[in-house]
C-alpha cells in the first residue's frame, strides 16, 4: 500500500495521525494498531511524516491566501474530501477520484503548468502583446509553473496517407507533452496560401471519412492529425487533448459582449469561435477591456483595473477544472416508466411554463452551427457523441428517500459502524446499511440520515421548454453511487440520450437541501439553470442569493457541484431556513434557482422577466456583486 492508503485506512478506523514537533504522533481506539498495522507505519514513516507536512503547507497556504474563498465556510467538522465524496458517489473507491476537491484558486495555480506559444514574426498587435505579457507574469506571481516553449514540447514525426492515392506526406513537428495544462496561443490571421490548404484538408478529411472510416469515430488527437497541417493552430501540437487546453487571445468581439445582442446569436457566434481558434478559451482584448469566453458561453467582461482578480477568480479555475461532460460509463444504468412518474410528469409541465420567459433559447445543431465536418467531428469528441448543445437545465428533484430515522441522537451515533471510504467522525453507518452525516447546524452537532436522492432531468441537448416525457427526462439516481434510469423503449447506443452536463451540480443541490433546507424539498422541488442572473432589485422577502463570490469553475465539474452544495449550506447558516426562493450563482456562467413551489417559482420567474430584471447574460451580474461586496 502506498502512503495515501495507509492513512485513508486508518482514518476510516478512527485512528488519528499527526505531526507534532517534527515527530509522529497517534491516537487510536483500543485494538485496532495490530501488529501488522505498526510494522507498516515503521516501514512507511518518513513518507507518512512527509506526507503530512505537505498536508499541512497546504492548509496554511490556504489559510493565508483566502481572500477569494473567505465567503465560502465550509460546514463544521464536514471535509471537502467528504462532500466531494457524497456529491460524487465515490463511495468506497479508494482511487485518484477521492482525492479532497480544490476550491482555492491559489492551490489550484499551483498544480498547474502553463506554455506560451511563441509569437508569429513581424506580431504587430501590442495590446494583445502586452496582454499577453502581464498575463505571464501573473500567472508565475500566483504559482503557476510556466514552461519554456522548447521544454513544454517534443519533436514528432507523423505521416498522412493520402486518400485514393499513393502520396504521402511526411510531417514534423513538436507537440506539447501530456503534463501541460494549457498552452496560451494568439490568434492568427489566416493568409491566402493557408487557406487554400486548409480548403484541401477539409476535402481530403470528408473523403476520408466517408470512404474509409465510414462512419466510425477515431480521436481527436487523430482527426487533427489529418488536417493539421493546414491549420495554423496551437491544437496541432497537442499531444493529449483530453489533458492540455488551448487557450488564445484575440481582439475583444464588441458584438458577442454587447448586453443587447440576442442570446441565441451569441451562441452561434460563441462556438464557431471556440471551433475556429481550435480552442477550448479565448480571451477577447481591448485597450480598456477583456473578455473570457469558453463553452458555457459567458459574455462576462472586465476593465484592465480587474486583471488580478479574473485570472485569480476566472482564468486559474477554468484550466484547472476544463468543462468535460459526464460519460454514461460513470452511472448505473437502468430504465423506468416516464409516463408512471408525478415528477416527469411536473416538469414537462414546468417546461412548457417556461416558454413565455425566453430564459432557455431553443438547443443549436452543431450541423448547423459548424460548418467543417472535420470541426463537427472533433466538438462530436469532446461533447461525448452529442448532436446538439443547449444552454441551461430544468429539472425535479424527487423528495429525498428514507430508511429508518431520519435524525437521530448522540448515543445513537457512538453505537454506529465505521463506513469504508469515509472518516468516521463524519460518516457512520448502521446495521442495514444506511449512512449517517455528522454536522454541525447552528450551535449543535445533528445526526441526519443521507438520504438516496433521486432527480427528474432534462437530457442533454432537448428542448428545455418543450419536453417529450416519452423520451426526453431521464431519472438520475444518487445512493452510494451514480445511478441514471433511461426511459423505457429508448436504446442508448441509438439515441442522442445524454445526462446533463450539470448533473452534479444537481444532485449536490438536492442532497445539500435536503440536509440543512428540508423544507425545500420534502414535497419535490423544481429546479431551473439559466445562463444569465437576476438583478438584486427582483428579489424579495426570504428570497436569497449566494455565490457571487466563488470561483468561477465552469459546469459540469465536480467543483460546481461542491460550490452549490456550499452555497445551500451559507444561505441557511446566513439566513436560517424560511426560505422560498434560493438563487444560487455561479459567476461566468449562469444562476440555478430553486423554490418548494413550482407555481411560486414561475409566477416569480414570470415577474422578474418582464420586468427586464432577470435576463440572459452578464447584464444584472454586477448588482448581486455589488450587494455581495457592500
Amino acid at each position: 500500500m502506498n502512503t495515501s492508503e495507509i492513512l485513508a485506512i486508518l482514518n476510516q478506523k478512527g485512528v488519528k495521525i499527526w505531526v507534532e514537533n517534527e515527530k509522529l504522533n497517534i491516537r487510536s481506539p483500543k485494538g485496532v494498531l495490530t501488529p501488522e498495522i505498526q510494522a507498516e507505519l515503521t516501514a512507511h514513516k518518513p513518507e507518512i511524516l512527509e506526507f503530512l507536512r505537505d498536508v499541512s503547507r497546504q492548509s496554511s497556504s490556504s489559510q493565508c491566501n483566502s481572500s477569494i474563498t473567505s465567503t465560502i465556510e465550509l460546514p463544521q467538522g464536514l471535509s471537502l474530501q467528504t462532500i466531494g465524496r457524497l456529491i460524487g458517489g465515490i463511495g468506497d473507491k479508494l482511487s485518484l477520484d477521492c482525492q479532497e476537491p480544490v476550491i482555492e484558486p491559489r492551490l489550484m495555480a499551483q498544480k498547474l503548468s502553463i506554455t506560451f506559444r511563441p509569437l508569429p514574426r513581424k506580431y504587430k498587435n501590442v495590446e494583445i502583446t502586452k496582454f499577453r505579457a502581464k498575463l505571464e507574469q501573473n500567472l508565475q506571481e500566483y504559482g503557476v509553473n510556466i514552461i519554456p516553449w522548447e521544454q513544454a514540447t517534443r519533436e514528432f514525426y507523423y505521416e498522412i496517407n493520402i486518400p485514393f492515392t499513393n502520396i504521402k506526406k511526411s510531417i514534423k513537428t513538436r507537440v506539447v507533452k501530456t503534463g501541460i495544462n494549457a498552452v496560451i496561443d494568439v490568434d492568427r490571421p489566416a493568409s491566402i496560401r493557408s487557406r487554400a490548404e486548409t480548403f484541401v484538408a477539409e476535402k481530403l478529411y470528408q473523403l476520408y471519412s466517408q470512404f474509409i472510416l465510414k462512419g466510425r469515430k477515431i480521436s481527436v488527437t487523430r482527426i487533427g492529425s489529418l488536417i493539421g497541417w493546414a491549420e495554423d493552430c496551437a491544437a496541432k501540437f497537442i499531444e493529449d487533448p483530453t489533458n492540455t487546453q488551448v487557450i488564445v487571445l484575440t481582439d475583444i468581439d464588441k458584438e458577442f459582449v454587447n448586453f443587447q445582442t440576442p442570446y441565441q446569436e451569441k451562441i452561434k457566434m460563441g462556438l464557431n469561435t471556440l471551433v475556429r481558434t481550435f480552442s477550448e478559451i479565448v480571451i477577447g482584448i481591448s485597450q480598456s477591456q477583456f473578455s473570457i469566453l469558453n463553452m458555457n458561453l459567458s459574455d462576462s467582461i472586465f476593465s484592465m483595473d480587474e486583471f488580478d482578480q479574473f485570472v485569480l477568480k476566472s482564468l486559474i479555475p477554468k484550466v484547472y477544472v476544463p468543462i468535460l461532460p459526464l460519460p454514461l460509463s460513470k452511472f448505473k444504468l437502468g430504465s423506468y416508466n416516464p409516463q408512471s412518474s408525478i415528477y416527469a410528469q411536473k416538469l414537462v409541465g414546468l417546461s412548457t411554463k417556461l416558454v413565455d420567459t425566453k430564459l432557455f433559447p431553443p438547443g443549436s445543431k452543431l450541423s448547423e452551427v459548424i460548418k467543417r465536418q472535420s470541426h463537427r467531428d472533433i466538438v462530436n469528441v469532446i461533447v461525448n457523441g452529442r448532436t446538439g448543445v443547449s444552454y441551461g437545465f430544468v429539472a425535479y428533484a424527487e423528495p429525498p428517500q428514507y430508511i429508518g430515522e431520519i435524525e437521530i441522537s448522540e448515543s445513537e451515533w457512538e453505537s454506529l459502524n465505521c463506513v469504508s471510504g469515509f472518516s468516521s467522525d463524519e460518516v457512520r453507518q448502521n446495521t442495514i446499511g444506511r449512512r449517517y452525516l455528522k454536522t454541525k447546524i447552528g450551535a449543535e452537532y445533528r445526526f441526519k440520515q443521507i438520504p438516496d436522492i433521486w432527480i427528474c432531468s432534462a437530457r442533454s441537448g432537448s428542448n428545455k421548454t418543450n419536453l417529450k416525457i416519452e423520451s426526453d427526462i431521464l431519472r438520475i439516481g444518487l445512493t452510494d453511487r451514480l445511478l441514471l434510469d433511461l426511459p423505457q423503449g429508448v436504446d442508448p447506443k441509438q439515441g442522442d440520450i445524454k445526462p446533463s452536463y450539470d448533473v452534479y451540480v444537481m444532485l449536490a443541490i438536492a442532497l445539500s437541501t435536503s440536509l440543512y433546507a428540508p423544507n425545500l424539498i420534502n414535497h419535490g422541488m423544481p429546479m431551473i439553470h439559466f445562463h444569465g442572473y437576476p438583478a438584486m432589485t427582483w428579489l424579495q422577502e426570504h428570497e436569497y442569493f449566494m455565490g457571487v463570490n466563488n470561483p468561477s469553475v465552469p459546469c459540469g465539474t465536480y467543483e460546481s457541484g461542491v460550490f452549490n452544495f456550499l452555497s445551500i449550506y451559507n444561505l441557511v447558516n446566513q439566513y436560517g431556513t424560511d426560505i422560498n426562493l434560493a438563487c444560487l450563482i455561479e459567476p461566468d456562467h449562469g444562476t440555478n434557482i430553486i423554490a418548494p413551489d413550482v407555481e411560486y417559482l414561475l409566477t416569480r420567474l414570470q415577474i422578474g422577466c418582464e420586468q427586464s430584471a432577470i435576463e440572459l447574460g452578464g447584464k444584472h451580474f454586477a448588482s448581486l456583486e455589488k450587494q455581495n461586496n457592500y
